[in-house]
């Protein structure tokens, strides 16, 4: 039996040139004393969005490192409490996005109330329709991410606008886009092919490759549009990718790409947008007689063997082209700690290590030393 499960979001607003508008709505929505979540490089566009915004915003908060450490999640909660805000728009990628969700989680845990979230993504990972986030904890002995599955920390507001990734960092911008290919791929993990999920999803990563596979070598997205190397619509087309990518993220469940990014970042610091690019191409070959014909949506091709074979190219090929790093090596991962990584998967994630059929423990630690 297939099911479909939704998320309690109430409105996606995309398109250009539309964020002004849209933030000057927010109060129609619930969304009252916000608090903005963002980081100090997107200072100047947090500025812009208070402006449109107006006088409801209590305050900012600007403490959120990657990978949403436990320490600036309680600090961040407790910028809550003490300006008595009563919503959080989040402006910046997952790490926010998961740092707003987290707040929302313990403001309920503590007070009994959900804070409302209005997501403007700056990246293209498609965390602004999950429900989906992670929490690094960092008292213990190792450090390790935490994911958590909360329904009403879904956002209730999404902004879509190619006025929030134009001044997103090359690398981390097109290192997002493979993120959303990632969420696309392992979507199909445990549903069948004529699930929505795989038919929007099919779409997405159409729509991300058929942009980035002619996206300008080594510029910034801003000199690229001066330039007219690519349009704003290209980067629509992006954000649009994204959300079909993630368009049912209660409906699935992630696999092994997904948790091997969770120790390489949780524990091990490696940027989460980076980790897609070294592990999904690899992961889709390993695993391929698990998804078994599950992802010839992706390209048509005759089995299901062929159409990993296939799918893993496109993904490889895609991350070179761009300039990402596609091994661990090539952002200086320690060698010596691959066995490490091996072990933590193992320990925590046995399901998912289950993917690689016969001899799993085996194929993982020639999958993870592959990764370097």
């Amino acid at each position: 039996m297939q099911q479909l499960d939704f998320l309690p979001q109430e409105k996606v607003v995309w398109g250009r040139q539309v964020l002004a508008d849209a933030l000057a709505k927010l109060s129609r929505y619930g969304i009252e004393r916000p608090i903005l979540f963002t980081v100090e490089p997107l200072a100047g566009l947090a500025k812009e969005v208070v402006a449109a915004i107006g006088s409801d915003v209590v305050g900012e908060f600007l403490d959120l490192p990657p990978h949403v450490p436990e320490t600036a999640v309680n600090n961040a909660l407790r910028a809550c409490e003490s300006t008595g805000a009563r919503s959080v728009i989040a402006l910046g990628g997952g790490s926010v996005l998961d740092a707003a969700k987290a707040v929302s989680h313990f403001h309920q845990v503590r007070h009994g109330r959900h804070l409302p979230i209005v997501a403007l993504p700056t990246t293209l990972s498609g965390s602004e329709f999950s429900h989906y986030f992670g929490v690094t904890e960092t008292l213990g002995e190792v450090k390790f991410k935490r994911s958590y599955a909360v329904r009403e920390t879904a956002p209730r507001v999404v902004i879509i606008d190619p006025e929030l990734i134009r001044g997103t960092p090359r690398g981390l911008l097109l290192s997002s886009a493979i993120k959303g290919i990632d969420h696309a791929v392992e979507g199909m993990r445990l549903v069948e092919p004529d699930h929505p999920h795989a038919i929007l999803a099919a779409s997405g990563v159409a729509r991300f490759l058929g942009v980035l596979n002619r996206w300008p070598s080594a510029v910034e997205t801003q000199h690229a549009l001066d330039a007219g190397s690519i349009t704003p619509e290209d980067l629509l087309q992006l954000q649009l990718a994204a959300w079909q990518c993630y368009f049912f993220p209660a409906s699935v469940i992630y696999g092994l790409s997904h948790r091997i990014g969770h120790i390489l970042g949780g524990t091990f610091g490696v940027p989460h947008s980076l980790t897609s690019c070294v592990t999904l191409a690899p992961v889709i070959e390993a695993c391929a007689s698990f998804y078994g014909d599950k992802l010839r949506i992706f390209n048509g091709r005759a089995s299901g063997r062929e159409a990993a074979s296939v799918l893993s190219s496109d993904i490889g090929s895609v991350v070179t082209f761009l300039g990402l790093p596609s091994k661990l090596r090539e952002i200086g991962f320690d060698r010596s700690l691959i066995s490490h990584v091996a072990e933590l998967l193992l320990e925590n994630y046995p399901r998912e290590v289950e993917d690689l059929g016969v001899d799993a423990c085996v194929k993982l630690a020639d999958l993870v030393e592959n990764l370097w």
